[in-house]
């Protein structure tokens, strides 16, 4: 039932399951319905890029756009020539890393890093114990490791750090950017519309830690810069995880937005927010579980794109589509579990093993059914049109991917005849099974083989560490 564009990025995992018999009865037309209200065409790909293109050039005029296309304010990129001992801080939540990665040339490298949690009473109350904690991670970090030998042997006396800060912030150079509000379970209110990188530092001195935070830093930014000390061609960086985001490199007099000191090398990474596209409503096909879900939360109409290509919700999508089938008699006999009904409770991880059951009964998908929804009684073909429900899905996130990863291709005008790189990482990127062969089967589409040919999708890692650590060498460098 899937169109021959989508069924050419899912032909592998598909090929294992024989597809449901076309429709006798309204049950089955409703389920051919809703499989194909998750279809999207090379052509209506090709529409919704040219969309995003605009878009893209809308954020870069004006602050307010749906996409914000933020200035990074990093500027240079890695040539894998770079050298010395760098320190990340990476902090996304109530669980941080620090990290010291180990610059080797050659595009090598070697990272050593260790997990802190912070502790409910420093989540909340004064900002200073906040930081102090942290600082007080990073000073125990520096002696187990032994690094006041690097420190002193350094030309300022001390440990050079990026700061990856997974929280709104408001960025006003490399190294300073005022938080705009916390979340993750976080309230300090007297940090909000203060510098982080300013308020780590002062809780550095107050313990006479010697190390400088010369980069605040976006993790997708990270993405792009870590992958790129080891893959010089790199031109962007994506994460499709459990949300979506991209960085990549721009042209500074195409950001007229931009009022700020003019770099050397006439470029700036920008870090997109591209999880906001079509906000407006004007182009992405939202199915009627799209606008549910939408409905619901506590973000609507905020992060449409997101909300259909990423981990934290094509699993809810899925259990709407669902309910929907169960309560229209086309699966399971019209029976539907309490469970089944529960929002959220159908994980975007029971896809992955859904898709991956290639067994003649489809035994797994039967056990994820039983375990997790409590349907007990399935029939194959029950069976059989859960897996392709679900694979749709899946592939339309996979396709609609591969729209923004061509639309910023596109806005950089690459690849021209140099063969180009762009980076990945997330938990869909890397455990959705297919996901990697469909999105490139769908940028084919878009490109052309020949054109695609040039462009390499490669796997990345560890942007908020590794990425964070390069960019502080590339800012100690340029100083």
């Amino acid at each position: 039932m899937a169109s021959p564009s989508s069924a050419a990025g899912a032909a592998a995992t598909a090929a294992a399951v024989a597809q449901p018999a076309l429709p006798t009865t309204n049950a089955d037309k409703i389920y051919s319905d809703v499989l194909a209200s998750f279809q999207i065409p090379r052509d209506k790909m090709r529409l919704i890029a040219t969309h995003m293109y605009s878009e893209f050039v809308r954020g870069l005029s004006a602050d307010g756009a749906p996409i914000r296309m933020i200035p990074s304010y990093a500027y240079a990129m890695p040539t894998s020539h770079e050298t010395g001992v760098y320190l990340a801080l990476d902090l996304g939540g109530t669980n941080f890393r620090v990290c010291a990665v180990t610059l080797k040339g050659k595009g090598q490298f070697d990272v050593v890093a260790d997990k802190f949690t912070i502790p409910d009473s420093a989540k909340v109350g004064p900002g200073a114990a906040l930081f102090d904690f942290i600082a007080g991670a990073v000073e125990q970090f520096v002696h187990t490791h032994d690094l006041s030998a690097v420190a002193a042997s350094s030309a300022t006396g001390e440990l050079t750090m990026g700061f990856t800060f997974s929280f709104p912030v408001k960025q006003e150079s490399v190294a300073r950017g005022a938080l705009m509000y916390w979340a993750k379970g976080f309230d300090c209110p007297d940090v909000v519309g203060q510098d982080v990188v300013d308020l780590l530092q002062v809780a550095l001195a107050r313990r006479a830690v010697k190390v400088r935070v010369v980069a605040l830093v976006n993790d997708t930014v990270g993405t792009l810069v870590a992958h790129a000390y080891k893959a010089p061609a790199t031109v962007m960086g994506c994460i499709l995880g459990t949300g979506t985001n991209a960085a990549y490199i721009e042209q500074l007099a195409q950001v007229t937005k931009y009022r700020g000191t003019p770099t050397p090398t006439g470029t700036m990474l920008i870090n997109t927010e591209w999880g906001a596209f079509d906000s407006e409503g004007k182009v992405l096909p939202l199915t009627q579980f799209d606008r549910e879900l939408d409905a619901m939360s506590n973000n609507g109409k905020q992060q449409v794109f997101e909300k259909l290509i990423s981990g934290m919700y094509l699993g809810e999508i899925t259990r709407r589509a669902l309910v929907h089938l169960v309560e229209a008699g086309a699966l399971f006999g019209g029976k539907l579990s309490t469970l089944l009904q529960t929002v959220y409770a159908f994980e975007t991880a029971y896809m992955s093993t859904i898709e991956a059951d290639t067994s003649p009964a489809l035994t797994a998908v039967g056990q994820v059914l039983a375990d997790h929804l409590a349907v007990a009684s399935t029939t194959l073909t029950d069976r059989q049109l859960v897996k392709s429900l679900v694979q749709q899905i899946g592939t339309r996130a996979a396709r609609l991917s591969a729209v923004g990863i061509f639309a910023l291709l596109e806005k950089m005008g690459v690849p021209e005849s140099k063969p180009v790189v762009v980076a990945v990482d997330g938990s869909v990127w890397l455990k959705y099974p297919g996901f990697q062969d469909r999105l490139r089967a769908a940028l084919r589409e878009l490109m052309g083989p020949e054109k695609a040919a040039l462009v390499s999708v490669e796997t990345a890692h560890d942007g908020s560490g590794t990425g964070a650590a390069l960019i502080a060498a590339l800012v100690d460098k340029q100083h």
